[in-house]
């Protein structure tokens, strides 16, 4: 490395060896063509960094771009990178294998017959943004905004997609969150006003993991490096699966419970560290609103805090070991063993969950409440070592001219029925429509494959082919996918280095911005080449959300008298509209702390830095910013109400903050000190939930134990019934955005289902048999694998696998099988049936015609109702299946559905809801975070 260049995090260098070519190459860098040896053939790389799409990590990644013919050879670590360190999964360098694809999709498409028919023709961009942008003017025009809805499976850039549906005053912002997190987020939400965590794994004493985190977590590479760290300086791991996962195989203790009894077993340790005091007293004094306990549940006595820790110990005493052994069915003894590691954790446990039982169970919410009072008691949050909220450890820059929020509300989002929940209720979008809640004009799929990742997706299938509910589906996708074959049109998408976006992930005790870029566009500027956008640089007529989004909001309001267009205009030529490079400028210059300077020590602008080094660091070493000061200017503003916390005025006019209600700033102490505390109502730590109260379960509002719908009482074993979970992950392959990566189905590729031999014997099924398993609205044929690695009572099958396709033209051939959908006994029945696996085929890629393997996989969701919790809104996947010998006509992979049958269920679960306003008539708690969210006055029902 030159003297001038920055010290990058994964850039270890040696005398004569290096991880990574120094940063003064990375403009003309020089590599040996490998198939070339013994020969020497020298090629000349630019490397240029952008960030990793195919999870939510957003992974720095470097792009070798051939300066002779700008085609990108490979794609490897950043090093520049604070979150991965220069360090990827197999999901990055696979990128290469998106970008070559065969099989992507390369031009605007426009459905020639019916919907699902297969019959396509290519149309130009012109023709597709005209009669869209008309759809959506024309639905604005007669004040019909709520037809219009952008349904997105992974978020690129935060607050974008959010920038345009508010420009243009829709409250049309759908998301995948309430199969994915929203359980998570509930109960996190109500602790602290965040909803995700942010885990110092690699400071931690004690990590306590539910789930598998180092394979498939949420953030697995850059958490999985820290744990491994972690463990290497003497850190205690604690796995709680009931699946041997490859972080189960790395643990300490591994607790293999009953699926849905995690709550249990963490009040079970919660309860153990209030008995023997084993608690962070001052921290608790300080933090929790244990004044609200006392005059909620005991209001008859003294207002003293060892009162409280009387009061709380007694009303947890139920939460014994043995209550909790008897529930998780694993002896008590493994769980005092945890709690005794927890107890002596001196305030640095790292924990996290974020699907596993909070995504998969009834109260599954309740799983994180738990976790935090866990760590709460530990004095474990915000410390080093311990656990804090995603909110301190990410940033979100925003673009030139953020339009104002509005004040509508679409309920085919958030419904009544669900003021509580954490996201939008996606899942419910079809049974709404079929109810005549609402009906669409316009519907954006974007990175979302609804019919097959979400639940009973035959009723999606009913729903997106009756034009009278759906009017116009655009999907915006880079590959063929289920549900893409039901679009009005199909318009080609960039994958991860074909795009702009910003990106901040909570992988760590710091802060960062990753930007992801269009590697060729890049290398074309670099160059002198000419281009006009980012078409002009990615094959075909591949196009990047953010230039297509400009220019359909330009397009909707071509001459501004909707007032959408000024939020498109240039901050550097008044009254053009904005270019890519324009947005990121600004974003750059006046939104990144500490960017200009870093840029200008370098001799660069703050853009140019960012296409450099594809990231920059905001902080590092960030804990405890509930301690940080409230500003002079902000007390001078606020007055204290009766519990401390810290208001400034506020009308129904006011936007609400991205965090917190409207107003409120801070916590002023007993001790006269004011700081930043929690945006929670109280500003603090909420063992009570008064929020849980005023909208409608007061039975809820503290961390508690809901007993599972699959919980042991529920299954009846002997008569064939199981548990069955469907949301582990294959450890490479995320399907619905790399399903066309041939080198990670190389690696995973079969997709059996797992059993106990004890379940085995019991059903005499053994490996490799055909079962048909079934649930609640019908059934699918799937291929045993007996295992110890499940515990008994339980079965599994990875949620990532199943992919389909109806026409030869449509679809990865990869990974996916052709299949017949057919209607056995009725309108409203549907089977699908494989007619052939995974075959090699010719293409322009020779890789395609060595393909080994055969297993599509099952697609089970299509068998799984929705189960809406009544309370967070999360769909609980864990199913209660009955298992059978697969019969004389069962295929493998069948699957059969009665779509009566799931709108039974969906109204079963609906009533399982309260629908309650909360206090002065509004819909959902101010402070819980929300995309897109309106003016104060948007969240009153009219009225």
């Amino acid at each position: 490395m030159t003297g001038t260049e920055p010290v990058l995090p994964g850039a270890r260098t040696h005398e004569h060896l290096r991880n990574f070519p120094p940063v003064s190459d990375w403009d003309n860098h020089i590599e040996y063509d490998a198939k070339a040896h013994p020969r020497k053939v020298p090629h000349s790389y630019m490397l240029i960094p952008t960030t990793c799409f195919n999870c939510e990590s957003a992974c720095g990644l470097l792009a070798y771009v051939d300066k002779d013919d700008l085609s990108v050879k490979k794609l490897e670590g950043n090093p520049a990178h604070p979150g991965s360190r220069g360090r990827n999964c197999a999901k990055g360098p696979a990128t290469v294998n998106q970008l070559d694809d065969p099989e992507r999709i390369l031009h605007p498409m426009r459905r020639k017959g019916e919907r699902g028919g297969g019959e396509w023709e290519r149309v130009s961009w012109d023709d597709a943004l005209d009669d869209i942008a008309g759809r959506i003017r024309k639905a604005i025009s007669e004040d019909r905004h709520n037809e219009i809805m952008y349904h997105v499976g992974r978020p690129g850039e935060d607050g974008f997609a959010e920038r345009f549906l508010t420009a243009w005053g829709v409250d049309g912002h759908n998301s995948h969150t309430n199969i994915c997190s929203a359980g998570a987020r509930l109960g996190m939400s109500l602790w602290t006003g965040f909803d995700r965590p942010s885990a110092d794994h690699a400071n931690a004493k004690v990590i306590l993991l539910l789930s598998s985190h180092l394979e498939t977590g949420h953030y697995f590479n850059p958490h999985a490096q820290r744990i491994m760290e972690g463990k290497q300086s003497g850190a205690k791991l604690i796995v709680v699966d009931p699946r041997m996962s490859n972080t189960a195989s790395h643990a300490d203790v591994w607790l293999a419970p009953w699926p849905g009894s995690e709550a249990a077993i963490l009040l079970a340790v919660a309860s153990y560290l209030l008995r023997t005091r084993r608690i962070d007293k001052e921290f608790v004094r300080r933090w929790f609103n244990w004044r609200t306990y006392l005059e909620e549940l005991h209001p008859d006595v003294e207002p003293d805090f060892e009162v409280f820790l009387d009061r709380i110990t007694a009303d947890y005493d139920e939460y014994t070991f043995e209550f909790a052994a008897e529930e998780a069915q694993i002896p008590a003894e493994r769980i005092a063993e945890i709690a005794e590691l927890v107890a002596d954790c001196d305030g640095r446990l790292a924990a996290h969950v974020w699907r596993a039982a909070t995504a998969g169970n009834l109260g599954g919410w309740q799983v994180a409440r738990a976790l935090w009072f866990v760590l709460a008691l530990t004095g474990s949050i915000g410390k080093r070592g311990g656990t804090s909220p995603n909110g301190w450890h990410k940033f979100i820059p925003h673009g030139p001219n953020k339009p104002e929020p509005h004040e509508r509300w679409n309920e085919l989002t958030w419904p009544r029925e669900y003021p509580l929940a954490t996201n939008e209720m996606s899942i419910l979008l079809p049974h709404f429509l079929a109810e005549g809640r609402g009906k669409l004009e316009v519907y954006f799929s974007r990175v979302y494959n609804p019919i097959w990742t979400n639940p009973d997706g035959f009723t999606w299938m009913e729903a997106l082919t009756d034009q009278d509910k759906v009017g116009l589906h655009v999907a915006l996708t880079p590959t063929w996918s289920e549900t893409a074959e039901f679009a009005d049109y199909v318009l080609p998408m960039g994958h991860s280095s074909e795009r702009h976006d910003t990106q901040s992930y909570e992988t760590h005790a710091g802060r960062w911005l990753g930007f992801r870029q269009p590697v060729r566009r890049v290398a074309m500027d670099k160059l002198g080449k000419e281009y006009t956008d980012t078409r002009d640089a990615n094959p075909g007529e591949v196009w990047e959300e953010n230039e297509f989004w400009f220019e359909l909001s330009w397009r909707i309001d071509p001459d501004g008298s909707l007032g959408i267009r000024r939020y498109f205009e240039s901050p550097y030529r008044p009254g053009e509209k904005i270019t890519v490079d324009e947005y990121y400028r600004w974003m750059f210059e006046n939104e990144v702390p500490g960017l200009p300077k870093k840029a200008a020590d370098q001799g660069m602008e703050p853009l140019e830095y960012m296409r450099r080094y594809g990231v920059v660091e905001v902080d590092t070493d960030v804990y405890r910013v509930d301690e940080r000061p409230v500003t002079e200017s902000q007390l001078a503003e606020a007055t204290a109400d009766e519990n401390g916390v810290l208001r400034t005025p506020v009308t129904p006019d006011s936007v609400a903050p991205v965090i917190g209600e409207a107003g409120a700033v801070g916590l002023k102490h007993e001790d006269g000190t004011a700081t930043f505390g929690w945006p929670t109502p109280s500003r603090r730590l909420e063992v009570y939930s008064t929020s849980m109260r005023d909208w409608g379960w007061p039975e809820h509002t503290t961390p508690g134990y809901i007993r599972s719908h699959v919980a042991r009482s529920e299954i009846d074993l002997e008569a064939g019934e199981l548990v069955l979970v469907p949301t582990f992950r294959l450890p490479t392959l995320i399907h619905t955005r790399s399903g066309n990566a041939k080198y990670l189905n190389e690696i995973s590729n079969t997709h059996p289902l797992w059993l106990n031999s004890v379940d085995a014997a019991r059903h005499g099924v053994a490996t490799d048999d055909l079962v048909r398993i079934n649930t609640e609205i019908g059934y699918f044929v799937a291929r045993v694998w007996v295992t110890e690695g499940i515990r008994p009572g339980v079965c599994a099958l990875s949620h990532h696998m199943g992919r389909w396709r109806l026409h030869p033209g449509e679809g990865s051939r990869w990974v996916s099988g052709m299949v017949e959908l057919s209607h056995p006994d009725g309108e409203h029945t549907w089977l699908l049936r494989h007619k052939g696996g995974v075959a090699p085929f010719e293409s322009s890629d020779p890789d395609s015609s060595r393909i080994d393997w055969t297993d599509p996989g099952v697609h089970q969701n299509l068998a799984f109702p929705v189960h809406p919790d009544p309370h967070s809104g999360m769909h609980a996947w864990l199913q209660k299946i009955r298992m059978e010998h697969a019969r004389p006509q069962d295929r493998y992979g069948d699957v059969y559905v009665d779509t009566r049958r799931s709108a039974e269920v969906y109204r079963e679960w609906l009533g399982k809801t309260r629908a309650t306003l909360g206090p002065g008539g509004k819909r959902r708690p101010e402070f819980m975070m929300r995309p897109l969210a309106p003016k104060l006055r948007g969240y009153q029902v009219d009225g």
